[in-house]
């Protein structure tokens, strides 16, 4: 057994005493005005003057205040967490890069405003309208980002109904209908369309051939009837869309139904990388040379069209600048509850090995 030290038994060490936390209380007795000026300044509301909003943010960083997730969930004022859905086939999903990058735009924004993003995916329209009654109910978000708008979309009418704060990218009012809780992310498909088609048409291309992405999104049928438009203002008959999943079975077997057709294509103009690479896949089989006996033009440029043989044109956004314009629009939602329409920068064609003139008739 072992013997105290000298001088009797040893001394329990003192109890740290734990820092407090810093309250609002504590920063409105600091800034001289009350508690609820601070809440207005602190989440970004109108009711307070730029100088007492200034002053409130700096006495809340010099006390090294923070907002607590819990105790803004439990007193009401919200969750501080967003909320993603994505309804899309899982193996058509899991080889797209454009989401991945949208969600990093996303999340860049939320860290800054320490925001939580609650990501998931699931099968279809249904399980996804599910998924925002369960987080309605559950208290789980303060708003949503929703992305593939449809031409009828339930989904509105459903947040509109809960009354939740919703930033559609991708959607506009007027083609996917507006509600006092929604904000429109607009991107014009439409134009981007007919940037491609005049492009080729001024290659000498006369068939325009389009592989598509699912035909029950908005953004689908924005780009199908913007080459109809085109190619009856070119006076080019034989143009027409197939539509797919995405996937990069369907992009082949697409491509296959058109180059079998009985006047194939001499351009063909795809949704995705994915899709394009899949097709310039087939026209190779065909011993056809890309860029020459085809040309083929890719929506959302991407690595893999950047390391395709030949480098394939492609339709460029930066989806990450999407993602983060999208998450500014919700935080701003939530801040001031007024939605509105924004406009994102148009694509840009970058032009590659994969398109050139159209070859001779019967080359």
């Amino acid at each position: 057994m072992t013997s105290p030290p000298p001088g009797g038994p040893p001394q329990r060490p003192a109890r740290l005493t734990p820092v407090r936390r810093s309250t609002m209380k504590d920063i409105a007795r600091q800034a001289g005005v009350s508690e609820s000026a601070v809440s207005f300044a602190l989440n970004g509301r109108p009711g307070v003057s730029e100088a007492t909003r200034e002053r409130v943010r700096r006495v809340a960083e010099e006390l090294g205040w923070q907002a607590s997730t819990a105790a803004r969930s439990l007193s009401g004022e919200g969750t501080a967490t967003v909320g993603l859905v994505l309804a899309r086939p899982a193996r058509a999903l899991g080889m797209e890069s454009f989401f991945l990058q949208l969600v990093a735009g996303i999340q860049q924004v939320l860290a800054q405003r320490q925001l939580g993003l609650l990501f998931q995916v699931v099968e279809d329209l249904p399980a996804e309208c599910a998924t925002y009654r369960r987080w309605w109910a559950e208290h789980r978000v303060d708003g949503v980002l929703l992305v593939d708008p449809r031409t009828e979309d339930p989904r509105l009418d459903l947040l509109d109904s809960l009354a939740m704060p919703t930033v559609v990218i991708g959607g506009r009012p007027g083609h996917q209908g507006s509600a006092p809780t929604v904000a429109h992310l607009w991107v014009d498909d439409s134009a981007a369309m007919a940037l491609v088609v005049d492009y080729l048409y001024r290659l000498g291309h006369r068939r325009i051939a389009h592989v598509a992405g699912l035909p029950e999104l908005a953004h689908t049928q924005r780009r199908i009837h913007s080459l109809r438009t085109e190619a009856d203002r070119l006076g080019l008959p034989g143009a027409h869309s197939l539509t797919t999943d995405y996937s990069e079975a369907e992009g082949a077997a697409a491509t296959r139904r058109l180059l079998d057709g009985p006047q194939p294509p001499t351009a063909i103009v795809y949704d995705s990388d994915v899709l394009a690479a899949a097709g310039a896949a087939v026209a190779t089989e065909r011993s056809l040379t890309v860029g020459r006996g085809l040309s083929v033009v890719a929506w959302e440029d991407s690595v893999l069209c950047r390391m395709a043989q030949p480098p394939l044109t492609a339709l460029a956004r930066d989806a990450v600048a999407l993602g983060r314009t999208a998450a500014e629009q919700l935080t701003g939602l939530l801040d001031t509850g007024t939605p509105g329409l924004v406009q994102f920068e148009a694509p840009r064609l970058i032009v590659r090995e994969s398109t050139s003139a159209a070859p001779p008739p019967g080359g």
